[in-house]
């Protein structure tokens, strides 16, 4: 059986933007078969596998989001070149000189990201942060006309291109989706680290589509599944990179030193006794957690809590560097940990104490 660094390296290797998450959600099914009772699907494309332990206890979700921040081509110049819509967060300063794949309906295109030559520039001009409106895409056309014949056309789209990599420190791995492909492969980790125990509940383990623009999947998911109390997996900002003075550092996790627990973000402050039971459980079985705060942003809990008349919901995540760019940077011990953490939560969660939860 495949690794949990083999599932992660797979389901980051896949493509998939915002709204065309269905390469790699073939690949997150195909990692569900072997470890789910049933696979369930909403109509905006999140999955969820299934595993009962108590069919009469209360419903557990955990997901991830299967999206990765991307482009969208919105224009040909006559020069063959593309212009691009992002979809989801970019910052200007990441995309430039850039490899990206261009998905066509005639296959992939190999393209680089590019602007005005800063040497040709007046001194003032190149000094400045070159804006997104002013980067296109080089596929190697010579005319529009080329571009379409190789397949492109408006609303195709580009995935950055960055192959998961281990790095000279081998805990540490490199590469696009890390957001949140951690996520799906945390929670295709729990499932499997369930086969063969007993648990007080029914899971739904999965992945939801469109986050990065706006946790849409959240709600259509948790639609379906209709949870009792739900878990998000997601990554967080690592604060232990250089810039970061001390007082932000405060509030920010550091890689490879345990998964994190999301007390506070832009969409949702998190129900206190799953925040405690949380903190809690890992105490007790010496797992190491972090907690982070972020005055912005939001997770798919953000969403999750507000189903129906609400459902409990915390995010557990991971201290990443880099991310929103070709090259996000997370420790593997936070990773193995964060599923441990999840597995033994969802064991824990019977009846009595989802209740307690719900009505604090």
């Amino acid at each position: 059986m495949a690794t949990h660094i083999d599932v992660l390296r797979e389901l980051c290797d896949a493509n998939g933007i915002s709204g065309n998450e269905s390469h790699v959600r073939k690949v997150f099914a195909s990692h569900l078969q072997s470890v789910s009772e049933e696979i369930l699907r909403d109509r905006s494309g999140g999955i969820v596998g299934v595993k009962t332990g108590n069919a009469s206890g209360p419903r557990i979700l955990v997901a991830g989001h299967l999206d990765e921040i991307g482009f969208m081509v919105t224009h040909i110049t006559d020069e063959g070149f593309l212009k691009f819509q992002t979809i989801g967060g970019w910052w200007s300063q990441v995309v430039l000189s850039q490899r990206v794949i261009v998905q066509t309906h005639n296959g992939d295109l190999l393209g680089v990201t590019g602007s005005k030559p800063p040497h040709i520039l007046p001194a003032e001009e190149a000094k400045k942060v070159v804006q997104l409106k002013d980067i296109f895409i080089d596929i190697g056309a010579t005319s529009r006309q080329h571009a379409e014949e190789m397949g492109v056309r408006l609303g195709d789209a580009i995935v950055p291109y960055s192959p998961f990599t281990q790095m000279g420190n081998p805990k540490f791995y490199v590469s696009k989706a890390l957001d949140n492909r951690l996520g799906c492969a945390t929670s295709l980790g729990v499932l499997r680290e369930l086969q063969g125990q007993s648990h007080p509940n029914i899971v739904f383990a999965g992945a939801t589509t469109q986050e990065e623009v706006g946790l849409r999947g959240a709600k259509t998911l948790s639609n379906l599944v209709n949870p009792d109390i739900a878990i998000s997996v997601d990554v967080g900002i690592a604060g232990d990179t250089p810039g970061i003075e001390d007082d932000e550092r405060g509030h920010l996790a550091a890689a490879g030193k345990g998964p994190l627990l999301m007390i506070y973000d832009g969409s949702m402050i998190p129900n206190n006794r799953f925040r405690d039971f949380v903190i809690d459980t890992a105490d007790e079985l010496h797992i190491p957690l972090q907690l982070e705060s972020l005055s912005g942003g939001g997770t798919d809990a953000g969403a999750f809590h507000l189903n129906g008349i609400g459902v409990p919901s915390v995010n557990i995540g991971f201290a990443t560097r880099y991310i929103h760019s070709h090259n996000a940077t997370i420790h593997e011990d936070d990773f193995f940990h964060a599923i441990r953490l999840v597995t033994e939560l969802v064991k824990r969660l019977d009846a009595a104490t989802v209740k307690e939860i719900q009505e604090w």
